[in-house]
């Protein structure tokens, strides 16, 4: 039903493109002067509705249709690094406001002084899973440091985690019960109501992989079961997809192992302002706008690269 009602909506909205162009056809054909002003502003609307749709077809990637799960890590940098992870979470939820996207904090560990050591994001939407998985590796951050009382440069890091949110039924994993270790804790956070005072935190570990997940943000415990479940299968499908590339690689003579150090992306705050992808090369001189949520030319970049 999911898929039948996701075709569904890409028909109607083909129909919907076809119906608009017939209109504008007509219209153009009865020579009136005074609908000229109308008709350019409806061609702008038509060409840039195409280039999205032109560009929406590089998402051909088997779960790129999918929602996501994007968990940001706090990396080498201390209090800068947790404060880096948190400027990184408004960033991603800003952008995904911006698309239309729908958000939900499963999981945050807080930072001693400031920021976030880990955040874990259900970003959901139509090719959700399709854009942010550009987005995936080490984001470097230079800036002078608010938290050093000789206001000197510091340089931070964080790591971004995109995995697909798929069904058990789509996902080709099977989980067995008896390597679960199941682990259920009180929520923990700044306090207030919504703070549970029951045990309704999981801890899910996989005991074959080691693979930990936790999810206290649901009111019960079997809510935050079933999300973190949910990680789980995604990770264990991304690390099943990363064994077979390595053995293609190995077989093709190229694998190189990918290192915590090779970052994706610098963002530069000091001594000037840059935002630069080492990917595509594709950059911006205003990174207080790309921190704001303006990722587009970033991801467009990336997934036209990818996609010759």
């Amino acid at each position: 039903m999911k898929t039948v009602s996701a075709l569904r909506d890409e028909v109607e909205s083909w129909r919907s493109f076809k119906q608009r162009l017939h209109d504008l056809t007509e219209l153009t054909q009865l020579g009136d002067e005074s609908l000229r002003g109308e008709l350019e502003t409806e061609i702008s609307s038509l060409e840039a509705d195409l280039d999205k749709r032109t560009f929406n077809t590089m998402f051909s990637g088997k779960y790129d249709h999918d929602d996501a799960i994007l968990a940001i890590h706090a990396g080498a940098g201390g209090t800068d690094s947790q404060d880096w992870a948190e400027m990184l979470q408004r960033m991603y939820l800003r952008w995904a406001e911006d698309q239309g996207f729908e958000t939900e904090i499963l999981d945050t560990t807080l930072g001693e002084e400031a920021g976030v050591k880990s955040v874990t994001i259900v970003v959901s939407g139509r090719y959700a899973y399709g854009y942010l998985r550009s987005e995936k590796g080490v984001h470097r951050l230079v800036r002078l440091s608010p938290f050093d009382a000789a206001h000197r440069r510091h340089t931070s890091f964080a790591l971004i985690e995109v995995l697909p949110q798929v069904s058990m039924e789509e996902a080709d994993v099977e989980i067995n019960p008896g390597d679960i270790k199941l682990d259920v804790f009180r929520s923990s956070g700044a306090g207030g109501q919504n703070v549970q005072k029951n045990a309704t935190a999981v801890r899910i570990t996989h005991i074959p992989t080691g693979i930990v997940v936790t999810c206290q943000n649901e009111r019960s415990q079997a809510q935050n079961r079933e999300f973190a479940m949910n990680i789980l299968r995604a990770r264990l499908l991304e690390l099943k997809t990363a064994e077979k590339d390595e053995e293609r690689a190995i077989l093709r003579g190229e694998y190189t192992k990918a290192e915590w150090g090779s970052q994706i992306r610098s963002y530069v705050l000091h001594p000037y302002q840059m935002v630069k992808d080492h990917r595509t090369d594709h950059e911006t001189g205003n990174a207080q706008a790309v921190l704001d949520g303006e990722l587009n030319g970033f991801m467009e970049a990336y997934l036209k690269g990818t996609s010759q």
